[in-house]
């Protein structure tokens, strides 16, 4: 954990690792470490540890703080550590509390476990979550958990809570949201947004028409290249890049993500293990990808490199 605040550290591509399992199915923390480390070199501008891309559903709360340490370590104060929390309130409090003692420098709320909450609850549970460590929180808003503009501004106010993570994709409630924070709470107040979208770069062009720039990006973890020389271009107003990129890789990508349940996790997965890194397989209840889809993807990575280093475009970073 750093000192310095964690909304003025998050500028850039926010890099959600894959938990890395060994032929046994037992956490690999070795690879894990590995897998941060290189996400880390490659450019990252936070590691989001044990999260959605990361399988957090999966793992015993010894392992998440094992990797959430593990992140913590690699990271060395490089970039921050923000470490997801979920589940009913309670539980949700000592996956929180595991992650402050393992050093993390926030906390991404995950939607509560199951239920179908109201406006009120859903303020209760994120307000007890915050209050019980001293880590900044994101909440992510998605499924079972889409908060009203109303909901929004009442936990902007709450200590702690720093910025809302949309996987909800409603940009007309984003919009009212953003209206809604920005007149209800003082000039100056700090609060993020950030697009957490499955292949957030598809709609990123939509979200920062909004004024949302920061987006989680799921290639990163095993196209880092391609990541990267789209967040540039997009950046510096490269529309060429921009538009080669979305037609030719990130269109497709969502295509072919689309084709079994689970590939928003077991297909970076995938993608990670044919970087050469033996990350291993998804745990239970998701299952591999088709074997066609996989070399599909080989295929589509293949491209992508090519449209980021066409004239106009980026190579790897």
């Amino acid at each position: 954990m750093t000192s310095a605040p964690l909304a003025g550290r998050l500028d850039g591509l926010l890099f959600f690792p894959v938990t890395a399992y060994g032929p046994d199915g037992a956490l690999d923390v070795d690879v894990f470490r590995a897998h941060v480390r290189a996400g880390i070199e490659d450019g990252a501008a936070a590691v989001f540890a044990c999260c959605g891309t990361g399988e957090f559903h999966a793992l015993t709360p010894r392992e998440f703080r094992t990797c959430v340490a593990a992140a913590v370590e690699e990271a060395a104060g490089r970039v921050p550590v923000v470490a997801g929390a979920g589940y009913g309130t309670a539980l949700a409090v000592q996956f929180a509390r595991a992650a402050e003692e393992a050093g993390a420098d926030g906390l991404l709320a995950m939607p509560p476990y199951l239920v179908a909450a109201d406006q009120r609850g859903l303020l209760r549970h994120y307000t007890e979550l915050a209050a019980a460590t001293s880590l900044d929180v994101i909440v992510y808003q998605r499924d079972n958990a889409v908060l009203t503009p109303g909901t929004v501004v009442e936990l902007a106010r709450v200590p702690g809570v720093i910025g809302l993570k949309d996987g909800h994709g409603d940009l007309g409630l984003m919009q009212r949201t953003i209206c809604a924070v920005r007149g209800e709470l003082p000039p100056g107040h700090p609060f993020l947004y950030v697009n957490g979208l499955p292949t957030a770069e598809l709609t990123a062009l939509a979200y920062r028409g909004i004024g949302v720039t920061l987006y989680s990006s799921a290639v990163f973890s095993f196209a880092p290249d391609i990541a990267l020389a789209f967040h540039r271009a997009l950046g510096s107003g490269d529309e060429g890049t921009v538009n080669r990129l979305l037609d030719g890789f990130y269109a497709p990508l969502v295509a072919l993500r689309g084709l079994g349940p689970g590939y928003a996790v077991s297909l970076v997965k995938a993608g990670v293990r044919l970087t050469g890194l033996d990350v291993g397989e998804v745990r239970p209840p998701l299952s591999e990808p088709d074997p066609a889809h996989v070399k599909m993807l080989a295929e589509l990575v293949e491209r992508g490199r090519a449209l980021a280093g066409a004239p106009g475009g980026g190579g790897r970073a």
